[in-house]
């Protein structure tokens, strides 16, 4: 059996066009770390949830592999691109990055359960005791209706192609429809230690309703 590849399987979610398309995103599982806080401080918090994220991704992922602790069900993947959910940053409602709320997260198999996610956090704790492992948890999320659209370049120039967004949300009669976890949302498809900002590529999304 070919592994598990999310990018290649579910281009319509991972692998948008470069201009704004409407999707409806089915529920997913996701590993979330919920937090606070200027993403680019050193060593703070959100720094810290990536790091857990992707501890916590890989452990299951090398735990299934090798069979060193069961996941019924397993079947060879690659780890999803990091995800966010943010609040504070919208353009009608700027604050400071410092209040800037999130949550940050790396999406699962259906394989993955709670039971798995337990004997992750045993993994990570051993081997990075300095992370807290119990802030990371498994839940679902049901984006549905949404505009989404590539974004190329740093991240500080996405208000233009989140003008761009909502200029076709105007179009096509939609309205934003923000509640509970449906808010802005980035998904990174560049490693920013690797990339260069001018490359950077992240699907950006906005929740919506019809009129």
């Amino acid at each position: 059996m070919s592994s598990l590849y999310f990018k290649k399987e579910e281009k319509r979610f991972y692998l948008p066009p470069a201009h704004p398309v409407l999707a409806d995103v089915p529920e997913m599982n996701f590993f979330m770390v919920d937090g606070e806080g200027d993403p680019n401080e050193p060593e703070g918090a959100y720094q810290h949830a990536v790091e857990l994220l992707y501890a916590l991704s890989y452990a299951v992922r090398m735990g299934g592999k090798k069979r060193t602790f069961p996941v019924p069900g397993y079947r060879e993947y690659v780890v999803p691109p990091l995800e966010g959910l943010w609040w504070g940053c919208e353009p009608e409602a700027p604050v400071s990055k410092k209040d800037f709320r999130w949550i940050s997260m790396i999406r699962q198999p259906g394989f993955v359960t709670q039971e798995t996610l337990a004997y992750a956090q045993e993994q990570v704790a051993m081997k990075k005791p300095h992370l807290d492992t119990e802030a990371g948890r498994l839940d679902s999320f049901r984006e549905g209706l949404c505009v989404q659209c590539l974004h190329t370049g740093p991240y500080d120039d996405e208000p233009a192609t989140l003008a761009r967004m909502r200029s076709f949300m105007e179009q096509e009669t939609l309205l934003p429809d923000m509640e509970g976890l449906r808010t802005h949302h980035e998904i990174y498809l560049s490693d920013p230690r690797k990339t260069p900002p001018e490359r950077l590529k992240t699907i950006l999304r906005i929740p919506v309703r019809r009129r």
